[in-house]
């Protein structure tokens, strides 16, 4: 699916042979390209293409630098000259803290990758599998044929529950995982904003937008706290995440700080239940829109499992419903644009990039750019067949980024996508009802605005 590899420049440049970036056309009075990206971001970026391989905006006050190409974002991502910093993560820091292995970097970034690794290696997920099939067939058994599904709401659901039954071993039900639901929604919306329009004093102000960002993201936090202190008082130590969070070390052998345990376990749930749900939410949108390929899932599926229900131990064999699964990550995929910062006078592509300088770049434009794929806005799962992903240029799909960065839940996703995608696919058809609206809504995530499916049976 994805190459995890790329040529580096040659050699390096001499500061003399730099080039300057150039300046994308359109910033307007105060804002700059701010009022582009916030009104229409996609097209936004997907433009930039154009005018180089880096080109600098203005964000705002600030300058930030923008990379085009999938080289260049390989080499982003895997060079020592910048680190994970820039206005993405300040606005996640409201979320994430600044102790968790999310917004972390050196030395407290490796220690804390190390402690969560173990949960995530391809020999532990095999351990989810019981309460992944679960939440999946739970999923198909729930809907009744014929009602209005909201996708929005029951994507959340069942990545809610996978991510707190699996890591934290914890029975969180239905009112728990709605509060989080609803939080995440205001929040991220809120701290997309505060990300490409960074005007900080006026967020401050007591407007009904502010208290009501300031409302979800306490109860966010609450609901964290709720959660250690629940198992805290409980005595329990199965072996899951948060019980190796609760037993961490530091770097000078001493248990890990209360404000690091939080922020662990707010990146664990939070931005890994909102990435899920919302590739589940596009996944259902491609089993409505594309029911070819829906149809070759459940065949697929069927010539698999000889007719009983999908499990976990048939993932690996299910490569149509694999591959419809990063086709969709592919076209929409949940995170759309990242940023880094530049911790040295460095270089980009030929261009100039100074220390302390931020650069986004967009996977969303990345991953559908013409001079990487044929019919590169045509849903073709074919295209990741062995004798075709050999054409798809480096880094040019990177889902779950690379390097050092890399997502650590990459097979544990990738797992239940599969794995949910089958057991929908094979109990029902989708069509979309009255008041659905497809179209996609920007903010931290990319997702539907409002899907609404009505499930048909295919008895």
């Amino acid at each position: 699916m994805t190459v995890e590899s790329v040529r580096p420049e040659a050699q390096p440049r001499v500061a003399s042979e730099l080039r300057e970036p150039p300046l994308a056309g359109g910033g307007v009075p105060l804002l700059g390209h701010g009022w582009k990206l916030a009104r229409d971001p996609l097209a936004f970026m997907a433009a930039l293409r154009g005018h180089g391989d880096v080109v600098r905006l203005r964000l705002g006050p600030k300058t930030v630098y923008a990379v085009t190409t999938p080289e260049l974002t390989g080499a982003l991502a895997l060079s020592t000259d910048f680190k994970i910093d820039g206005p993405l993560w300040e606005s996640l820091e409201g979320l994430l803290g600044k102790e968790g292995v999310a917004t972390a970097n050196g030395p407290r970034h490796r220690r804390q990758r190390r402690t969560i690794q173990p949960a995530f290696r391809l020999d532990a997920i095999p351990a989810y599998g019981p309460i992944m099939e679960e939440e999946a067939h739970g999923l198909a058994e729930r809907w009744k044929p014929g009602e209005t599904i909201d996708c929005t709401s029951e994507s959340f659901r069942i990545a809610v529950r996978i991510a707190a039954r699996c890591l934290l071993r914890g029975d969180y039900m239905d009112e728990r995982a709605e509060r989080l639901c609803n939080a995440l929604a205001t929040v991220f919306r809120g701290m997309y904003r505060r990300m490409v329009i960074p005007l900080g004093p006026l967020y401050k102000l007591p407007l009904p937008p502010n208290r009501e960002f300031n409302r979800a993201l306490a109860d966010l936090h609450l609901l964290v706290d709720e959660i250690v202190a629940e198992r805290r008082a409980s005595g329990q130590k199965p072996d899951d995440l948060l019980t190796a969070l609760l037993e961490a070390k530091d770097e000078n052998g001493d248990p890990i700080g209360e404000q690091e345990i939080h922020d662990q376990v707010v990146a664990i749930v939070t931005p890994g239940s909102e990435t899920v749900a919302s590739t589940i939410m596009w996944l259902l949108h491609v089993l409505a829109e594309h029911p070819e390929h829906a149809d070759k899932v459940c065949a697929e599926v069927e010539s698999v499992t000889g007719g009983r229900p999908v499990a976990f131990g048939d993932v690996r064999s299910l490569r149509h419903t694999n591959n419809v699964v990063v086709e969709a990550m592919r076209l929409r995929p949940a995170v759309w644009i990242l940023t880094r910062r530049a911790v040295t006078d460095t270089s980009l592509g030929g261009y100039r990039i100074p220390a302390g300088a931020d650069i986004i770049y967009s996977p969303y434009a990345i991953q559908r750019d013409a001079k990487s794929y044929a019919d590169n806005l045509e849903f073709d799962p074919d295209r990741w067949l062995p004798d075709r992903v050999k054409d798809v240029p480096k880094y040019a799909m990177s889902p779950f980024s690379v390097g050092n960065r890399k997502c650590p839940s990459d097979h544990f996703s990738m797992a239940q996508l599969t794995l949910i995608t089958a057991a929908l696919a094979t109990k029902y058809r989708f069509e979309q009802v009255s008041g659905s609206n497809d179209a996609t809504r920007v903010g931290i995530t990319l997702r539907p605005h409002k899907l609404l499916l009505r499930p048909v049976p295919r008895d």
